[in-house]
């Protein structure tokens, strides 16, 4: 544990240096004005809608502000894998950024709410759950005190498994394989109680754990198969649909509060008009995925009976349901869901 905490600390401080020499070289760029705002925000590698989402963001700032807040981006991991992103922000190394709901559990347990498999019963069902102010204000400011709040969240789809060695049509099919899950609590125990053996790994540990027979297999949406070229070894794509984990846009609270209101305002709008825009681009993407990766990589999609998978995770529903500290929030959800109408 020591030398994983020294490990972090110096990618925090490389991060936070690599930051300052950046923000020298970004002052000569906007010295026209002196009054001008640059905010920075960094992102692990993602799908193109969703880095063209993020970028809108930026656009949309600068021109709902005249220019007087701008954007400056680093993509593509350049400054760490999310759990430092997150960190990054939390400090004020960086002011955004943009991670899997699952990778903020640790920070706030309220978010692990997303990691309940079949949580939702459809789409539209994540869809009003994501826009209702209710249910989300207190999600993105359950870490104000952490020193980051959430400002918006994007769709990742669904997360189904896929396999090396063959597809899955039923929970039996895990039994005694390694599949690598995010750093979730609620992740692990969902996978163990379908048979498999939960291995939590970052996201850029996938494709070589995979190519070495470390993992069997994965769960995610459809855009590792060809952005993340896992499809190049993972063949087969069972749609079990297990959960709905968005992503979400967090900033770091100091630097929101150095903005006037009228800036502050700016940040959300900005968000809120970026989200509508990924919604709209997502699905379509998804499609353009799948249909690469069946060409370039030959990976089988199938469809899956979910009643058993289903069935198999139900204690984690009766535990969260039963739970003092989430059972209001999941009831809250559910009550909006497809049959509840």
């Amino acid at each position: 544990m020591r030398n994983f905490n020294k490990r972090m600390k110096a990618v925090l401080l490389s991060g936070a240096a690599l930051l300052s020499l950046t923000a020298c070289g970004s002052s000569d760029q906007t010295s026209a004005s002196e009054d001008t705002i640059v905010l920075r925000y960094s992102y692990a590698s993602n799908s193109q809608p969703v880095i063209d989402s993020m970028q809108l963001f930026g656009d949309l700032v600068e021109e709902k502000t005249n220019g007087e807040v701008v954007i400056e981006y680093f993509p593509d991991g350049q400054l760490g894998a999310e759990r430092e992103l997150i960190e990054l922000t939390q400090t004020g190394a960086i002011d955004f950024t943009k991670v899997s709901g699952s990778a903020l559990e640790s920070f706030s347990k309220d978010y692990s709410i997303f990691s309940v498999p079949y949580l939702f019963d459809s789409e539209d069902h994540f869809f009003r759950v994501m826009e209702d102010e209710s249910i989300m204000e207190p999600l993105y400011q359950s870490t104000a005190d952490l020193g980051f709040v959430g400002l918006t969240y994007y769709d990742s789809g669904q997360r189904s498994f896929y396999m090396v060695d063959g597809p899955v049509n039923h929970p039996d099919d895990l039994k005694g394989k390694k599949i690598r899950v995010l750093q979730s609590e609620t992740a692990i125990r969902m996978v163990e109680m379908l048979g498999g053996s939960p291995t939590p790994l970052g996201s850029d540990e996938v494709y070589t754990s995979m190519q070495s027979n470390l993992i069997n297999g994965a769960e995610n949406n459809e855009f590792v198969l060809v952005t993340a070229g896992h499809g190049d070894i993972a063949k087969y794509y069972s749609y079990d649909e297990h959960t709905r984990v968005p992503d979400i846009v967090i900033m770091n609270q100091a630097s929101m509060e150095q903005l006037t209101a009228e800036q502050q305002q700016a940040i959300h709008e900005a968000a809120a008009e970026s989200t509508a825009f990924e919604k709209e681009v997502f699905k379509q993407a998804v499609e353009e995925e799948k249909a690469a990766a069946i060409e370039q990589y030959g990976v089988q999609f199938n469809e899956v009976d979910k009643a058993p998978f289903q069935e198999a995770v139900q204690p984690l529903h009766e535990e969260f349901k039963n739970s003092e500290e989430f059972g209001e929030l999941y009831e809250e959800i559910r009550n909006l869901g497809d049959q509840a109408e």
